[in-house]
């Protein structure tokens, strides 16, 4: 299939203080999502008689960020939900992250999940948008598995 949009794209954060939906109903920015592993898979050494040696790191870590415009109603959510976890260590990093393309076929299933920081915000000319930043640390993902 060669046709994509982001109208296919569906994303939900769930844990203590709501279920806020991320997806193409939030108001994103024309920027929209990315997810990231934070270590490579593989380290490689090369030995002194120039041997290679790989090591497979079972690191599954990611980080998401979710650009959102300046004036969706989801970052009042957001802030809502930041807010409530930083209450109780009981309820830091217990969010789950799912994320999908239903029609390509991608998923994303992310478990230990924290807010990285309280998002900038900038007051300019133009509105812009304000990027939510969050820590994995289980990051399962699976590409085009509709096509």
């Amino acid at each position: 299939m060669t046709t994509y949009s982001f109208l296919d794209f569906s994303m939900t954060i769930s844990g203590p203080g709501g279920s806020i939906s991320l997806g193409n109903v939030a108001g994103d920015a024309k920027e929209g999502v990315t997810f990231e592993a934070v270590e490579d898979v593989n380290k490689m050494t090369i030995g002194a008689g120039g041997d290679a040696m790989h090591s497979l790191i079972a690191s599954k870590g990611g980080k998401a960020t979710v650009r959102l415009l300046k004036t969706s109603p989801t970052n009042g959510l957001l802030m809502a939900m930041l807010s409530f976890q930083r209450t109780s260590s009981a309820n830091w990093g217990q969010n789950k992250v799912a994320a999908s393309d239903v029609v390509r076929g991608d998923q994303y299933s992310c478990q230990q999940v924290a807010f990285a920081k309280v998002p900038s915000n900038t007051y300019a000319q133009e509105a812009g948008m304000i990027e939510w930043n969050f820590d994995i640390g289980i990051m399962d993902q699976a590409l085009a598995t509709g096509l």
